[in-house]
């Protein structure tokens, strides 16, 4: 099963594709495999790339001393649909989790921390779910910049979201609301 997906529209995507359109299979599985093969993390942000940056990463028209963090690479592309933010992203893969055994060495932190040593970074937007898992995570991350740049402004998204609901599935507007009313932590 796909995230998203019920047992219902997986069976229906099966049968129409083994029923009624066989000749549609071939391709797609190709598509899919060659996916596999060309994309991978870009080696700044950990988002995806067919090459060793992303296409937010290499845009000059980015404001580079503005970092995102997000969960996953799905919480960026529904920023990025808002058009709220012209910043970068790091993309964290992943969320702590003690319980789930995730813990800072799970997670795309290192670089994140590099990045934070090498680039002239003045802003951290936190932009983690608001349940205990994305709190934790936004602690740690608060501590570690503390830790490395003191300087640095960090402010955590507004909450126009359900508490305990992730940025995945909520709409334009209601992200930009987020972002506009994104509130200091520190500082």
């Amino acid at each position: 099963m796909l995230p998203g997906m019920g047992h219902r529209s997986a069976e229906r995507i099966a049968l129409h594709l083994l029923v009624e359109r066989p000749g549609k299979l071939a391709p797609l599985l190709e598509s899919l495999q060659a996916a596999t093969l060309a994309v991978r993390r870009c080696t700044r942000c950990g988002s995806l790339a067919e090459s060793d940056l992303c296409g937010v990463c290499v845009d000059p028209k980015r404001e580079p001393t503005s970092v995102c963090v997000v969960e996953q690479v799905p919480d960026m592309m529904a920023i990025e649909r808002s058009a709220a933010y012209r910043g970068t992203y790091h993309v964290l893969h992943g969320r702590l989790s003690p319980i789930n055994g995730v813990g800072p060495e799970q997670l795309n932190l290192s670089s994140f921390e590099q990045r934070l040593k090498d680039e002239p970074i003045t802003e951290v937007v936190l932009a983690l779910g608001n349940d205990i898992e994305g709190e934790a995570t936004c602690h740690y991350i608060r501590e570690a910049i503390q830790g490395i740049r003191p300087s640095i402004k960090i402010s955590r998204i507004g909450f126009g979201l359900p508490s305990g609901s992730g940025l995945t599935f909520a709409d334009p507007a209601t992200l930009r609301s987020a972002l506009e009313g994104r509130r200091d932590v520190i500082n």
